[in-house]
């Protein structure tokens, strides 16, 4: 995993794009059909915070996990009039809480950082050790389409008056790993372009992987929808969430066989 360092001082700029408020919305539908109107989240992954306020504000007591005490930083220095917001600096594959959650969220594809089945499989145990009795994961993940179709050999350029950024895509089917060359250029107080450089590596994983490794650490596969959808994901779709509930009767995991999942 990388943590984001020089970019993130302008992440919230270039990705002022993304449906955050719609994502929230569609989070928060489906927390409240389980019954979690309230109560204690941890946004694992949390970035800058974005989507931990927006959870808060929706009345939810947020917790925000994430790498990078850059980001966190940022996180932090937004204003913020509503109850306080935990931030804790830590890697999600040994990630520790006070106490369990009510539910766990992670979203804007976090989870395609865990590049190894070994790494997936700690942090769902983790989820599922702090979660409340019949407590609620929902995560998103890009899709393999995205990667094969939309990202992988491309490379996206945007130009602004604070900064500019090229950021190429290589995926390797194999691996299923696409690798984020980032080049950006932030503009100083005297005017003058300083160059940062960050490469990143997600996997792709399809829906049956990630369903017996969720069973695996424990928790109960609920349902996979397609983006902001209740609909089971198309062949062309680009994202997708995943739901699963920790378990009441606390059966312990079988054996992990990696043969079995790539089977």
């Amino acid at each position: 995993m990388e943590a984001y360092t020089g970019f993130a001082e302008v992440y919230d700029l270039f990705m002022d794009n993304v449906p955050y408020e719609d994502w929230s919305r569609y989070l928060v539908k489906r927390l409240r059909e389980y019954g979690i109107k309230d109560g204690i989240i941890l946004d694992l992954g949390c970035g800058t915070g974005k989507m931990t306020r927006l959870l808060a504000k929706a009345g939810y007591d947020m917790i925000g996990i994430d790498i990078s005490s850059e980001m966190l930083t940022i996180a932090m220095g937004y204003e913020w009039e509503g109850e306080p917001i935990l931030y804790l600096n830590q890697d999600m594959r040994e990630f520790e809480l006070y106490g369990t959650v009510q539910a766990v969220v992670s979203v804007c594809d976090t989870i395609n950082y865990l590049t190894e089945q070994e790494d997936l499989l700690k942090v769902f145990k983790l989820v599922d050790n702090y979660l409340d009795p019949g407590g609620i994961f929902i995560f998103d993940m890009n899709t393999p389409y995205k990667y094969e179709n939309i990202l992988g050999e491309n490379t996206i350029c945007e130009n602004r008056e604070e900064c500019s950024f090229i950021w190429e895509n290589y995926y390797d089917k194999k691996s299923r790993i696409n690798e984020y060359d980032m080049t950006f250029f932030l503009k100083g107080e005297d005017n003058r372009y300083e160059k940062f450089q960050e490469t990143h590596y997600q996997k792709s994983y399809d829906v049956k992987e990630i369903c017996v490794l969720l069973e695996m650490a424990g928790l109960e596969f609920i349902a996979c929808y397609g983006e902001e959808s209740l609909e089971p994901p198309g062949k062309e779709c680009e994202r997708v969430y995943f739901i699963a509930r920790e378990c009441k009767k606390k059966d312990k995991p079988g054996i992990w066989k990696p043969e079995i999942i790539n089977g």
